[in-house]
């Protein structure tokens, strides 16, 4: 059966990627790219020249057609702090609404697919991360629009699914990063890359001893695509999507500085509510998606990331970019 696919987000960072894996698939009519640019880029589908996909330009919570489709892909929201943290409401309604909206799309018998993220366990007393830790999240902080809706977006769903059995498939997202990311994107390792390329000065916050666990783009999209659609799995979520291997933030700043010669790292004071660490317990991953692992080291995803973005100042009027807050998410 040919299939009409939607996806939310779909010109954004991971969106995209997302694409290029679904045009893949021989069991696909169409794929309706849906994306506001309001933090995706049509760069990142210029690439693309097939004439099953086709893109408009609109936002989740008010895209209305006529048109129903098999499986959605949920994933509009930006990642990034400092673009959700500029427009609180504006987030709530890409997830909340997004999701009420586009619910309303979907075929009888459909799937709903959400990226949620690992920001619903806040700042974690326990690591690594299971999917049954309940976190510990401050739900009137500044980066509750976030958190907050993503909980909330995964509540919606799950009620759909066991009010009125809804197929949807649930992922918590860890640290992906990688190219297509946008060079002011404000996530640690584009903003260290970025500031390397530009003004050559890398910004750490507090004493950098922050951990995270940096799963590089072509490894998490392995993941989504078996879970979303590829392998015939019965579970359908919450399930811890990221790399294992916990780094530290300055770590990963000291290396990018190996890699591009004249740079520096600068310390600032420490940003507000910074989680202290973030690592996924894999445990449920493993045996939902046997085999997969997220097995490229940060070392190789970064240089890779570097290359990329290399050629994307070479072909821009890169600016330096000003010492902003990395506020360090999923």
């Amino acid at each position: 059966m040919q299939r009409r696919i939607l996806i939310a987000g779909g010109a954004g960072f991971l969106g995209s990627h997302l694409v290029d894996r679904l045009l893949r698939r021989h069991d696909v009519e169409k794929i309706v790219i849906l994306d506001n640019l309001w933090t995706g880029t049509r760069g990142n589908l210029a690439h693309i020249d097939d004439k099953r996909a086709a893109f408009v330009e609109g936002s989740a919570e008010s895209f209305a057609t006529d048109e129903r489709f098999d499986e959605i892909l949920h994933l509009a929201s930006p990642a990034s702090p400092p673009w959700y943290m500029r427009d609180p409401i504006r987030v709530i309604q890409a997830n909340v609404h997004g999701a009420l909206n586009l619910r309303n799309l979907l075929k009888p018998g459909g799937r709903f697919c959400f990226t949620s993220t690992s920001e619903v366990y806040g700042d974690p007393l326990i690591s690594p991360q299971p999917e049954s830790y309940r976190g510990s999240v401050d739900c009137t902080g500044p980066r509750s629009s976030y958190d907050e809706s993503k909980r909330c977006t995964e509540s919606l769903l799950f009620e759909c699914n066991r009010v009125y059995g809804m197929d949807i498939r649930i992922v918590r997202l860890f640290n992906v990063y990688g190219p297509r990311t946008r060079i002011d994107d404000g996530r640690a390792v584009s903003n260290f890359i970025g500031q390397a390329l530009t003004s050559g000065v890398l910004t750490v916050y507090g004493d950098g001893r922050q951990s995270r666990s940096w799963g590089y783009v072509d490894d998490i999209a392995d993941a989504l695509e078996r879970f979303f659609w590829r392998d015939h799995i019965d579970y359908i979520g919450p399930l811890n999507i990221g790399n294992d291997r916990e780094i530290a933030v300055v770590d990963v700043a000291e290396y990018i500085t190996k890699l591009v010669p004249g740079t520096r790292i600068e310390y600032l004071p420490p940003v507000p509510q910074d989680p202290t660490n973030r690592c996924p317990d894999l445990t449920l991953a493993r045996k939902v998606l046997p085999g997969w692992s997220a097995s490229i080291p940060y070392e190789t995803g970064v240089r890779e990331t570097l290359e990329w973005f290399k050629h994307i100042v070479r072909t821009s009027e890169a600016v330096p970019l000003a010492p902003a807050p990395v506020f360090l998410d999923r």
